[in-house]
């Protein structure tokens, strides 16, 4: 292997700054352009639209058919003495080009609904966030805590994970008419199904991750004859806590995950119910857009939490946070003292 080559795949190291941004661009770019080819290059397009209709009565202009039966029509009417069709190449309507779902990304946000009384799509979006929110929220409050009770106190753990661990194999939908039958047909049963998604997976995860709190550490505290209690919140949540921070930024992609599963329970609203009724008008460069919303969402608040994360466990990789460094600075000197 050459010097260049042992700079990019080194075992157990990492890169510069400068390959991790270029690799990190390039796994988007490389998706982007494997797109771009199949809309924009004859290499697959196995349907004809019709630009132009000839003598056909079956057919109109703008119609996709596939090339088969473009060709058949065209031989018959050419048989006849007819004028045969005129068409173009090109992908199923299902299969839309990345210009045109990139035109949809802001035509959706500016278009009016199609019936009165219908969502807006940035109301739409609006909504599934408060039902991931509220979903993840609730699942947080009740699950962390009994996470990390059950990986720290042995009672907990042989008490609550046995159920967890049998309940967690449960798909989250089959609970969905049971939570309309309970809580009603608006948002209640979606952030119900969020909940049951996540709340049984964040026990296990939260548990096993405040297990591998350093046991030294725990022992030092009681050689100094610190009580349970304190142990709880002075060394173990500490100790853990940058590895709890990202099992929640984890399980909080799991949460996205059954949003739309969780949006057609009872009535069907939110980005879920845009994607079913664009699919129904055969808009699918609104549907694809609606998709990539999604992931910018979650992209986003993924990269948020990140930064906010690197400030708040700054240590972790030797730094110092922004706050510290804000109070350091405002700190007088010995001699302004």
């Amino acid at each position: 292997m050459s010097i260049k080559e042992e700079k990019w795949f080194r075992f157990g190291k990492g890169l510069s700054q400068k390959r991790v941004r270029g690799l990190t661009v390039a796994s988007f770019i490389l998706p982007l352009l494997i797109w771009s080819a199949i809309s924009y290059l004859p290499l697959w397009q196995p349907e004809m639209e019709v630009v132009e209709t000839g003598d056909t009565f079956y057919f109109e202009k703008g119609d996709r058919v596939d090339r088969e039966t473009f060709r058949l029509e065209n031989e018959k009417l050419t048989a006849d003495g007819d004028v045969p069709m005129v068409g173009k190449r090109v992908n199923p309507v299902y299969f839309p080009a990345p210009h045109q779902v990139a035109k949809a990304l802001y035509s959706a946000f500016v278009t009016e609904p199609r019936r009165e009384g219908d969502p807006w799509f940035h109301e739409s979006v609006a909504h599934s966030v408060r039902v991931v929110f509220w979903g993840f929220i609730i699942s947080s409050i009740v699950g962390v805590p009994l996470g990390i009770m059950c990986g720290v106190f042995s009672f907990f753990s042989k008490l609550i994970e046995p159920f967890v661990e049998f309940f967690r194999y449960f798909p989250a939908p089959v609970f969905g008419a049971l939570a309309v039958a309970i809580l009603g047909i608006n948002d209640a049963p979606k952030v119900a199904i969020i909940f049951i998604g996540t709340f049984f997976q964040q026990v296990l995860v939260i548990a096993n991750t405040t297990r591998t709190v350093d046991f030294a550490l725990v022992e030092a505290a009681q050689t100094l004859g610190a009580k349970p209690g304190r142990l709880l919140f002075k060394v173990v949540i500490p100790a853990v806590l940058p590895k709890l921070y990202m099992d929640m930024r984890i399980l909080l992609g799991w949460a996205w995950t059954y949003l739309i599963v969780a949006e057609v329970v009872g009535t069907s609203t939110g980005i879920s119910w845009f994607i079913n009724q664009q699919a129904k008008y055969r808009m699918f460069e609104n549907v694809y857009a609606a998709i990539l919303v999604l992931g910018f969402i979650g992209l986003g608040t993924d990269m948020i939490l990140g930064a906010i994360g690197r400030e708040l466990f700054a240590w972790e990789d030797g730094k110092r946070s922004f706050f510290s460094r804000l109070m350091n600075k405002n700190k007088p000197t010995p001699a302004e003292a």
